[in-house]
């Protein structure tokens, strides 16, 4: 196996198709660590830098990591890892380490120290710049009624990306 350096779009089709199945969303502090499987997020220029969004509610365990982390990784399958990625967004981080239960491979990236998924194709290594609550009251009823029906409420995490690895094996 090996992690090459790629450019943040070089698979932007093939990773937006691949998040329908899902990605890990991987955050690390003060000694804990956790992923969680994300569905949901967007690549682009923001304040002329490539960033990475990210989305996650206030339910999850990973939020009460993520507001105080500085970094977090995500790692995108193209296919594959469905088993893993079913159990990391069904089960707590509260309750299980994920990592052993689904025995995840944590490889280390080039730019931080939170690990990448072992096992995916693209890795996104990026600094958290800013975050934002939603406000239920700013949200279209439809999103709200569609997505939102219990009103647990994301919130936007924009990741500044360092660094973009591909992982090939042979």
């Amino acid at each position: 196996m090996q992690l090459t350096e790629i450019e943040y779009n070089e698979y932007l089709t093939e990773v937006t198709e691949a998040l329908d199945s899902g990605g890990f969303l991987t955050v690390q502090n003060s000694g804990e660590l956790n992923t969680m499987t994300i569905g949901w997020a967007s690549l682009g220029i923001i304040w002329r830098v490539p960033m990475l969004l990210v989305l996650v509610r206030e339910s999850r365990h990973t939020f009460k990591l993520i507001e105080k982390a500085d970094e977090f990784t995500v790692s995108i399958p193209f296919s594959g890892l469905e088993e893993e990625l079913e159990f990391c967004g069904s089960r707590s981080g509260r309750n299980y380490d994920k990592f052993a239960e689904c025995d995840l491979e944590k490889l280390s990236g080039n730019e931080v120290h939170t690990p990448l998924i072992g096992g995916c194709d693209v890795h996104y290594e990026c600094s958290l710049e800013y975050s934002q609550s939603m406000d239920k009251e700013l949200v279209k009823s439809e999103v709200l009624e569609d997505c939102y029906p219990d009103w647990d409420m994301h919130t936007l995490y924009f990741g500044r990306i360092l660094n973009c690895l591909r992982e090939e094996t042979g």
